[in-house]
């Protein structure tokens, strides 16, 4: 009988009467002693096997014992680590929490199939893998996104930060964990401001204050202002994918389309021109800069705009090229209050009444936010 065998037999007889205290510090010192010492090949298998064993204890100390000395060694045997994985949640979390032996297939599979202890867990240790965040983000609820969303080691892409607005937005907590965030996509960050409108909206303090129609008005105005603001600040490689992401939720309409152009965000509205024309975006771009009249009606005509609003659209280019010109530090104001001068003694079509009056609005806003400031700064010089 070769010695390793005589190593397991004598541990087993002496665990079969041993009290579970010591059953435990033996647990313990075997981890260490696996894990730390210079042992010939046959004792290192004979000590696995026992460590093996001891996984079957009756008396959970022991079975922590062993985690506790194990935990934190990428040399832990693995089928000791998966296992142990499996046990009661003080044994287990010990594992789940710290242990390196973990590949991203088991960690992915511990989210899918383990309890929301086990998930809070995972998403609490030093890194989560990108593949490990998109498993959280598809099936973690609250708590466990809470959890991650606050861990600097989770490698959250993109689309699963998109994900976890798409399913847990409605929460308070979780929209402020995403909105601090710096590298947010501009179609996420939109997002999140829908499910803010949302949640505004559905306010019953705030319905009975202002009234339900007049909230679903300002809330649906003050979001188009937002989504304009996002799209005039993101980077110009997020923009196709802002854009598409507005157009799936139904949101590139006329008068968002028109707010955009007015606002001197030409190029997040050639981006939305771009998609909803099909047509290249040079070639867009090289329109809306250069091109004559009919050329730039034909190209809103073509991403759908009808005939009576195309005119007002084209109209609008061609005073934001006179504002772009003169460097024009109220673009707002100026390319509205142009447009609705052009249009005074005229009486368009009932299309374009509605979005001259929006343009009104929007000329008005930018006057009040101009006062504000200018308010604000006497009071400063004042002071």
């Amino acid at each position: 009988m070769s010695g390793r065998y005589v190593i397991i037999e004598a541990f087993l007889r002496w665990a079969e009467t041993a009290k579970a205290e010591n059953r435990a510090r033996a647990a313990n010192a075997l981890g260490r002693a696996y894990l730390q010492s210079d042992m010939p090949k046959e004792e290192r298998v004979a000590a696995e096997m026992a460590m093996t064993y001891l996984l079957d204890d009756p008396s959970p100390r022991v079975r922590l014992s062993l985690a506790e000395a194990v935990a934190r060694s990428p040399g832990a045997p693995r089928n000791v680590i998966l296992s142990l994985a499996e046990d009661q949640p003080e044994i287990a979390g010990q594992i789940i929490l710290l242990s390196p032996v973990f590949n991203d297939a088991d960690l992915v599979d511990l989210v899918l199939h383990g309890s929301e202890v086990t998930r809070i867990l995972i998403a609490s240790r030093g890194q989560v893998p990108r593949v490990v965040c998109a498993a959280l983000a598809e099936i973690g609820g609250e708590t466990e996104i809470s959890c991650l969303l606050e861990n600097d080691g989770a490698l959250l892409s993109q689309a699963s930060l998109k994900r976890i607005t798409e399913r847990l937005g409605d929460c308070a907590d979780i929209r402020g964990l995403l909105l601090s965030r710096d590298a947010l996509s501009s179609d996420t960050r939109q997002l999140l401001m829908h499910r803010v409108s949302e949640a505004l909206s559905g306010s019953d303090l705030i319905q009975n204050v202002i009234g339900a129609g007049r909230l679903k008005q300002v809330t649906r105005e003050a979001t188009e202002s937002a989504t304009v603001a996002i799209a005039g600040s993101a980077p110009h490689e997020q923009l196709p994918e802002l854009v598409e992401h507005l157009r799936q939720c139904g949101s590139l309409t006329p008068a968002f389309l028109m707010q955009a152009l007015c606002s001197g965000k030409v190029d997040f509205f050639a981006c939305a021109v771009t998609n909803l024309s099909g047509c290249d975006e040079r070639r867009v771009r090289s329109i809306i800069s250069r091109g004559r009249i009919y050329a730039i009606r034909a190209l809103y005509e073509s991403a759908g705009l009808t005939r009576d609003i195309s005119t007002v659209f084209v109209d609008a280019t061609l005073v934001w090229r006179d504002a772009s010109r003169a460097n024009s530090e109220a673009m707002l104001e100026n390319v509205c209050s142009r447009l609705m001068r052009k249009f005074r003694l005229k009486e368009p079509p009932a299309a374009a009444a509605q979005l001259l009056d929006m343009v009104e609005k929007l000329a008005n806003t930018e006057r009040r936010h101009a006062a504000r400031n200018f308010a604000a700064l006497a009071t400063l010089a004042a002071a």
